[in-house]
């Protein structure tokens, strides 16, 4: 099978390039290496998630790697270096490839970035959604999964989420972009007999997890002898869930939607398991033996109070079951931060 990933450059798109090579298919990678975070960054996830599988390499100085359009290819795998909002050169990406489904990571995240740059969000995540909805209805295209967020379950007073539960209350930019792409991906199904399963990713972290999160920003400052900022009294929870745990959702939905038409699903991707911002820094700190810094700090806003996955519907139509809990997830992460 010949898949396309969008973002497969990011945190969880390399895990699934790595995954899916490892299991003897083709890859073709999109990702922009935006400035949100150091892009360098994303070269070292792009050569993490191929070296065991491929025979990849840059072509050119990595330092050169964004003047690039397609950066090299191997056998099986293929590196375009190409902004999604940009059409028409995905359309060429199309047109040079077979492939058999799309796996649309790319976005731009980050919830309190999202408030301050509103309109980019709408840009990417909305319209770049679309320009691939457009490619895969205009290349007959039928098998689709798309990443969506927790977020956009907002402050949901109802615990734990489920999907079915009304999402029309999004409290960022982010949240508002992330729920029309779960829209707008109906409507393409709808016309156009595109199968589809949007997956509500619940607070993803791990090995490559993007240095702007909390579990990662608050290892390095520990380590660095520096304040963290603590948001809050500490008593905001998310339900945390661990790369692999999220990997495997993704590898059991891709199965699902091969096996089966006229598939258009919502699903949740948590551990099901609520940890609170002082219970998460706690296990940091007992994990690396060290006490953090505190630099307390007001709620900021478009932060929601609280996540709860609803594994049910996963567990139940993929054969979802996490099986990492939030300390050995906290273990296996500090390994790979202090060995990196």
């Amino acid at each position: 099978m010949v898949y396309l990933i969008t973002g497969g450059s990011g945190f969880i798109g390399s895990h699934l390039v790595e995954q899916l090579l490892k299991k003897g298919h083709s890859v073709i990678n999109i990702d922009n290496f935006d400035d949100f975070y150091n892009y360098q960054i994303k070269i070292k996830n792009t050569l993490d998630s191929v070296q065991n599988f491929s025979d990849f390499e840059f072509s050119e100085k990595q330092e050169d790697i964004r003047k690039l359009t397609t950066v090299t290819k191997s056998e099986n795998y293929t590196l375009y270096y190409q902004d999604i909002r940009d059409k028409k050169g995905l359309e060429k990406i199309f047109e040079e490839n077979k492939i058999d489904m799309v796996i649309h990571l790319a976005a731009l995240a980050g919830v309190r970035p999202s408030i301050e740059r509103p309109l980019e969000y709408e840009e990417v995540n909305i319209r770049g959604t679309m320009n691939i909805w457009e490619l895969c209805k205009d290349f007959n295209i039928k098998k689709v999964i798309a990443a969506s967020s927790s977020s956009v379950y907002g402050n949901n007073e109802k615990i734990p989420f489920a999907e079915t539960d009304n999402v029309d209350k999004p409290i960022s930019p982010y949240a508002a972009t992330k729920k029309c792409g779960e829209i707008v991906g109906h409507v393409y199904h709808d016309l156009y007999n595109i199968d589809m399963i949007q997956l509500r990713f619940f607070t993803v972290y791990g090995p490559r997890q993007r240095p702007d999160l909390a579990i990662h920003k608050f290892t390095k400052l520990i380590t660095e002898n520096q304040e963290i900022p603590f948001y809050g009294d500490g008593t905001t929870a998310r339900d945390y869930t661990y790369i692999d745990d999220i990997i495997d959702g993704i590898i059991k939905s891709i199965a699902y939607i091969e096996n089966h038409s006229d598939v258009y699903e919502i699903i949740n991707l948590g551990e099901s398991e609520v940890i609170s911002l002082n219970e998460m820094l706690s296990v940091i700190e007992k994990t690396l033996g060290k006490s953090a810094i505190r630099k307390n700090l007001p709620m900021q806003p478009g932060d929601v109070l609280k996540t709860n996955a609803d594994i049910t519907k996963a567990m139940t139509l993929i054969g979802y079951k996490p099986d990492t809990n939030f300390q050995n997830g906290i273990k296996k992460f500090v390994e790979w931060f202090l060995r990196k």
